[in-house]
């Protein structure tokens, strides 16, 4: 353990291993000493046969502080168990339970954080009343609400995460998230910080001792000693320095300890999760796209009203077609896609007048269907997989949950999509962890893990992101295999436009959340409209590009989802705007056979030409009207 390697931490430990020997072996040596009764040596000062004098009934006091190891730490061992244990329940429940019951929960945690331990020890013993329970139930409970605060806190950094909503798509239920996915994850600091709450704990059972509703007489523990010496400190101090230097051993031991765990975890690389799901579905959509979504529209409470990040997107993906989607950061990509998986968490707002997928509303699909139909590979490989667990359990719980089969059954068909998957050694790899993994590995098992199934839909959302260009191509040449052998649908979001050209069939341009530009890949390169399509082509460089010259740039920077106003949001970037592009937002049309662009210098082309068109109509008909050539 890392932590041993440090000074403080080894001689934090070696410490608690004194302590925990003297609580097991002083009473069965000395317990006979603790207890015995000498009226010839009342209240004596420290001498040879006594290192801290004797009581008032004549007990040697460095037996008994001794002896009350046991007791001592036993009791804050206890309360420490009992206040973890509450505090571990309380701060889990928010993620269980009903949103309004939740937020009642998190409430009471809030206000019972906000006064002082020691206070709230001192409110609960008065409740339970003098004694040893009654000290123990004080404390515990004095500690569960800054344990339960905690526990919400590092449950709610893990619940953000990606494996957690891929496993909610999965069908997973709430208890089960939280015991095998969210509590493993948060277990290094909860121990580190019950570690450190069993010193408080400690600590303050001798304060209440001391005090006299702890422990009660004929039973003494370290806070009890202390009280009996402190009447005598000012004729001989050591009957009370004895108890107290133990008391301050103790609390050290454990709280060095504690930061020296701390410490150590985090100097120690972390690795973070994620997971996903598959399965097949028997809706038929010959009667339109796979998916197919219509004004799409994501919105976010914000300080000054709601902010609109996805702004009316509609586009359809058929049945064993790839579609790309690019676009600069924060176009509003992988919100597409999140919404269309319904992974967007409160207090996001989902509206379409249309969202179909595979011929049923996605807001009426089950969880569990819809997790088994639909696959996801998300963009941060280091983030594929709950790190906690081994790669073929994760993959194997998928076939267990959603298609019931054995443990064994479905452990054997992990083997197999990660054979199918290309990766080496499969029976053997299932048994690893993630971070035995590399990016690359990781990123097709995340694959593996959505042909679990037989997923319809395969969502990419930047799954080359971090991976050289060799693990590139590989990634890339199993998803265009995985459509090829399984019919299956690709809908890849990415950033490079040259990569999305090199495999997709249809391109999807989108800048500040709207789509801008729907072209066949055939003709990206030829016959690209939009003045922001272009603009993402010339800033690609090729074997052709100037060495000398300065790299072509787009100038300015996307708007953020607060700040687009009227116009076109691409107008201040553009060099072809006029004013109607600065007042007026176009809308997508069509300007060829699947092709749509949203901009008005093509929209005026259009209409041009459909202008010229009907004209040339009108002549061609009043020339075949009867009568036309008389008149």
């Amino acid at each position: 353990m890392r932590a041993l390697r440090t000074p403080v931490g080894a001689a934090s430990a070696f410490l608690l291993c004194v302590l925990v020997a003297l609580a097991v072996f002083a009473p069965l040596l000395w317990g006979d000493r603790a207890d015995a009764i000498d009226t010839n040596a009342l209240q004596q000062g420290p001498s040879e046969g006594h290192l801290l004098g004797t009581d008032s009934l004549g007990r040697d006091i460095f037996y008994r502080v001794l002896v009350a190891t046991r007791l001592t730490l036993g009791l804050a061992l206890l309360a420490t168990f009992v206040g973890v244990t509450a505090g571990l329940l309380l701060g889990s429940l928010p993620a269980v339970l009903p949103r309004w019951a939740a937020r009642i929960v998190t409430s009471a945690v809030n206000i019972a954080v906000a006064f002082p331990g020691l206070l709230l020890a001192l409110f609960f013993a008065v409740i339970f009343g003098t004694g040893t329970m009654g000290a123990v139930l004080a404390i515990a409970f004095a500690i569960t609400p800054s344990f339960a605060r905690l526990t919400q806190t590092l449950t709610a950094s893990v619940s953000g995460r990606d494996f957690i909503a891929a496993a909610r798509v999965c069908g997973v239920g709430r208890f089960r998230l939280l015991t095998r996915h969210v509590l493993p994850n948060i277990a290094e600091p909860l121990v580190i910080n019950a570690t450190l709450a069993a010193g408080s704990a400690l600590t303050a059972f001798a304060g209440l001792s001391f005090l006299g509703i702890g422990v009660q007489a004929p039973s003494y523990d370290w806070g009890r000693l202390l009280g009996e010496g402190l009447n005598r400190i000012y004729v001989t101090p050591a009957p009370a320095l004895g108890p107290a230097i133990a008391v301050v051993l103790a609390g050290l031991a454990f709280n060095l300890f504690g930061e020296a765990a701390a410490s150590a975890a985090g100097h120690r690389q972390q690795t973070r999760p994620r997971a996903k799901p598959s399965c097949q579905s028997t809706v038929d959509d010959s009667e339109g796209g796979l998916l197919s979504v219509r004004n799409l529209r994501v919105a976010f409470p914000g300080a000054a009203g709601w902010i609109t990040p996805v702004r009316g997107v509609s586009f359809d993906v058929h049945n064993g077609e790839m579609v790309g989607v690019v676009g600069e950061s924060g176009s509003g990509k992988s919100l597409t896609a999140l919404a269309v998986s319904r992974l967007v968490e409160h207090p996001g707002v989902v509206t379409a007048d249309r969202l179909d997928f595979a011929g049923k509303p996605v807001s009426r699909t089950s969880q569990r269907e819809l997790g088994t139909s639909l696959a996801m590979v998300f963009q941060d490989p280091m983030t594929s997989f709950n790190p906690t667990r081994r790669i073929g359990r994760q993959l194997a719980e998928v076939s267990e949950v959603h298609q019931g089969m054995s443990r064994k059954a479905a452990l054997q068909r992990a083997v197999e999509r990660l054979r199918a998957v290309r990766i080496p050694f499969p029976e053997r790899r299932v048994r690893q962890y993630p971070h035995e993994f590399s990016g690359g590995m990781r990123q097709r098992a995340m694959i593996a893990m959505g042909l679990m199934g037989e997923p319809r839909l395969v969502i990419a959302d930047e799954p080359t992101t971090a991976l050289d260009v060799t693990v590139q191509r590989e990634v890339l040449r199993l998803l265009a295999r995985v459509r090829a052998e399984r019919s299956a649908a690709v809908l890849l979001i990415s950033h490079d436009i040259t990569v999305v050209a090199q495999t997709c069939d249809r391109v999807l341009v989108m800048y500040a959340g709207r789509i801008v530009e729907e072209v066949p890949t055939d003709e990206l390169f030829t016959a690209a409209r939009h003045p922001y399509t272009t603009a993402l082509l010339a800033a690609v460089p090729d074997l052709d590009t100037d060495r000398e010259a300065p790299l072509a740039v787009i100038p300015g920077r996307p708007p953020e989802p607060g700040e687009i106003g009227a116009g076109c949001p691409f107008a201040p970037r553009c060099p072809l705007a006029d004013d109607r592009c600065r007042v007026e937002e176009p809308a997508l049309v069509e300007v060829a056979d699947r092709h749509q662009v949203a901009c008005w210098r093509e929209t005026a082309a259009v209409g041009a030409s459909a202008s010229t068109t009907n004209g040339q109509l009108a002549v061609l008909a009043d020339a075949t009207t009867p009568g036309a050539r008389d008149e």
